[in-house]
């Protein structure tokens, strides 16, 4: 039995200013520190510092120079470990638009590692994929590579719903939602608008369909506007799960006082879409065989689009923390059970709570990681 003590022990709805931890695999009790029993074999003491769950990143592709798309064990092993770094305990490791080949082989590759992973401590646990791409619009793919857009269809997905979590889609695609429907059938898979030039109209027709998430919401689709609203109305309009990229560049940092208005909080999640750069220097990286610049903490292509970040969750976390007004359990749960709940893991994971997998962060004011804990380890 191991024990946090004199934290500031962030739980779902609240905070216990000075508090413990006890746990093993799983959380066993949490409390204030006035009934605190020393009981435990190992003692680490917070002095003072955040205590919160790990953080769960829906959507990341690569990190530390590696990508889910390049298909290797290596690669996933890297990636795992250089965003638990920043206190990722559970990802989506995500895909994006590239040949079928290769993103079958991206799939398969991590089917595998899932079925060891639990042995390392060392790394971030997978906890399934988020496909981001290939079924979406050309006209909005950013850094996708449209020539390997298609039609939203089940073969390349049928030997992979086990593993899928998200499917991001730009439902205009999908003519009469033929595949939306088809979806209907694996309910604990999340549909997804994103790369999408959707209209207002078809983004809540879709909603009604089972449609309810948003992919890195304002980027790669249309702007609000007052006579043609488009996905971002339908946002304001009906209780999706919406992404965001809190890295100050995909979106100002001026906005994020604002969704904390428009969005209901236990809706709105933090997102990295970290790319192969995440962790690492300045310099030209690939991305889904396409070159992109990374300067001062921006990821473009060669012609200007942004590709993706090198945002951590941590940081990410702490710019939502500066530029919002919310409680800091609910900034925190932005990145934890918000995340959990939108992927059906909100039983095991997401907040510290009796019972649950102990997957703990150490942080402080800052979100800088003093220690983490994957499964207790």
């Amino acid at each position: 039995m191991k024990a946090i003590i004199n934290g500031r022990v962030v739980l779902e709805k609240g905070v216990i200013e000075n508090g413990f931890v006890l746990f093993d695999e799983r959380i066993l009790k949490i409390g204030d520190m006035k009934d605190y029993e020393e009981q435990a074999k190992e003692v680490v003491d917070a002095c003072g510092q955040i205590v919160c769950p790990g953080f769960i990143d829906i959507h990341v592709h690569g990190a530390g120079g590696s990508d889910t798309m390049d298909g290797t064990p290596e690669a996933i092993e890297t990636l795992s470990a250089t965003i638990l770094k920043s206190g990722v305990t559970r990802f989506l490791a995500t895909t994006m638009t590239m040949s079928t080949d290769a993103i079958k082989n991206a799939l398969s590759t991590v089917k595998a590692h899932m079925e060891h992973q639990a042995e390392r401590s060392d790394l971030a646990q997978i906890t399934g994929v988020h496909l981001e791409g290939p079924f979406i619009n050309a006209s909005k793919k950013g850094a996708q590579n449209g020539a390997y857009i298609v039609q939203p269809n089940m073969e390349l997905i049928g030997d992979y719903l086990d593993i899928i979590k998200i499917i991001t889609i730009a439902p205009e695609t999908d003519v009469d939602f033929e595949f939306i429907n088809q979806m209907k059938a694996h309910p604990e898979i999340q549909l997804s608008i994103g790369h999408t030039n959707s209209n207002f109209d078809t983004a809540m027709e879709a909603y009604k369909n089972g449609v309810t998430h948003i992919t890195h919401c304002f980027n790669a689709m249309p702007p609000l506007h007052h006579r043609e609203p488009g996905v971002i109305g339908a946002m304001l309009s009906e209780s999706f799960s919406t992404e965001l990229i809190a890295d100050g560049i995909h979106v100002h940092k001026g906005l994020f006082k604002g969704m904390c208005r428009c969005v209901d909080h236990d809706k709105l999640i933090l997102i990295t879409d970290s790319m192969r750069a995440g962790g690492l220097e300045d310099g030209d990286y690939d991305l889904g065989g396409q070159n992109v610049i990374v300067k001062d903490g921006a990821c473009r292509l060669e012609d200007g689009t942004l590709a993706g970040s090198v945002l951590t969750m941590n940081r990410a976390l702490r710019n939502f923390n500066e530029n919002t007004e919310i409680p800091l359990n609910e900034v925190i749960n932005l990145a934890t059970i918000n995340p959990a709940e939108v992927i059906g893991i909100g039983g095991e994971f997401g907040s510290l709570e009796a019972g649950k997998v102990a997957d703990i962060n150490i942080v402080d004011q800052q979100f800088n990681i003093i220690r983490t804990f994957v499964k207790g380890r």
